[in-house]
């Protein structure tokens, strides 16, 4: 009777995570790459080394190059969607008991978004990259970015359309917080002491905010 035998794996290719669907295996590796280089220094062959398959099963789940790389921020803006959706909610549940809630609500979002970001630090470096050629893959910040921006920027509105604070600009508030957030988490990629500086970012963001909308702020 012959003996079945396994096929060897290629050399160096390492062994595909099993225990997830293979995109979501391209994926990660793809934004892992992608959030390292940039579009331009990453291949179709790379992502599938990387994530253990040929890349022929890389252009079947993904397609071209361009198309992955959009997968990357698509899957990325669903899960800063849903923990966004979800503290933009329960902010806006706090604006009619008044300006403190209103702002301890606000706490609590900036929070969920430093949390997130902290905790997907790939999210940082995969927009920083694309933001370093403004006038190319323009369409994803329409896609990816402005949709977080308006979801904050709204609750904003309808902050100040309850009374619980003034706030004339919130797409500039909104878009100062962010590249904030993005900041602190480059800090902490170079180095900077984790505990201590998650401690002190959360209280200047906080100080920020009771500042633009404390009993002295506009």
């Amino acid at each position: 009777m012959a003996v079945m035998t396994m096929p060897r794996r290629r050399p160096g290719r390492p062994r595909r995570d099993e225990s997830r669907p293979t995109r979501e295996v391209v994926l990660t590796a793809a934004t892992a790459l992608f959030a390292e280089r940039g579009f331009d220094a990453v291949g179709l062959r790379e992502v599938a080394a990387a994530a253990g398959v040929d890349v022929a099963t890389v252009a079947h789940h993904t397609g071209t190059k361009t198309a992955l790389y959009d997968a990357c921020f698509a899957r990325v803006f669903a899960a800063e969607r849903d923990v966004l959706t979800e503290a933009a909610a329960q902010a806006r549940s706090a604006l009619d008991a008044g300006p403190d809630a209103a702002r301890r609500a606000l706490h609590d979002l900036v929070d969920v978004f430093v949390d997130f970001l902290e905790d997907r630090p790939e999210t940082t470096a995969l927009w920083l990259r694309r933001w370093l050629e403004p006038q190319r893959h323009a369409e994803l910040d329409q896609r990816y970015a402005e949709p977080l921006y308006r979801l904050v920027a709204e609750l904003l509105t309808a902050a100040a359309a309850a009374g619980a604070l003034v706030e004339p600009t919130p797409h500039i508030t909104v878009r100062s917080l962010v590249w904030a957030a993005h900041g602190h988490v480059v800090a902490l990629a170079a180095g900077a002491p984790g505990a201590r500086e998650r401690r002190e970012f959360r209280v200047f963001v906080h100080r920020f905010l009771d500042g633009l909308y404390g009993p002295s702020g506009p």
